[in-house]
């Protein structure tokens, strides 16, 4: 049912997503990873606003991306309605409840992909951007052993300048792993590379603006 509803979605709310983000995709290397995902994989992405799901979901329009969603999204019943249906996992950042991480592994090993913003919520003004990742992307995919497909937006939604995403190379954690250290400090480790990765895409995306502008 869920992923029925995601096309459904998909299908009927394309005109209305192509008038507010005018999304334009990039790629690092399409031959490597285009829009379409292969089996299991992870998706993370910079955070610059709750519409950042929105545009994934149109982005990758083959799969049916299972993003995890902050509590607070839940509090209004129609769109707590709505998250659920289209497959998001709730996750309450207030509470010692990790349930979210074995549905999300569960989804993984049936070839699933799981969406996640590792920063945790939006930045505050003057916050330097993107913020310390939390170690769940890490943990996920250590575990689960499923590819991490790294992904930017700069974040241009319902203004002129016309959306832009930025699809990168896909990672292993297990190549990120450093010897002779514990798995804490491993998953740790694997987060800050990953925030580092994220960082090299951003610097990517906003140097093709700065060309395709002049």
């Amino acid at each position: 049912m869920i992923g029925l509803f995601n096309w459904f979605v998909k299908i009927t709310g394309w005109p209305v997503q192509f008038l507010c983000f005018r999304t334009k995709i990039l790629y690092e290397d399409r031959k490597v990873q285009g829009r379409h995902i292969e089996k299991d994989a992870i998706v993370i992405s910079n955070h610059t606003s709750i519409f950042d799901y929105a545009v994934y979901l149109f982005v990758f329009c083959t799969r049916t991306l299972r993003f995890q969603m902050a509590e607070v999204l839940y509090e209004k019943p129609l769109l707590a309605l709505l998250l659920r249906c289209l497959g998001g996992i709730r996750v309450d950042r207030n509470a010692h409840d990790f349930g979210f991480m074995p549905k999300s592994l569960s989804i993984l090993s049936r070839g699933g992909v799981v969406g996640i913003f590792p920063e945790s919520r939006l930045p505050r003004p003057g916050e330097a951007r993107p913020l310390p990742f939390k170690v769940s992307a890490a943990y996920l995919a250590l575990t689960s052993g499923s590819k991490i497909i790294p992904v930017v937006t700069n974040g241009s939604y319902f203004c002129r300048k016309r959306a832009r995403v930025l699809i990168g190379k896909p990672i292993l954690a297990s190549d990120l792993l450093e010897e002779g250290v514990g798995e804490t400090e491993n998953l740790a480790i694997v987060s800050e590379r990953l925030r580092e990765r994220i960082i090299a895409l951003e610097k990517l995306l906003y140097g093709t603006e700065t060309t395709e502008s002049r």
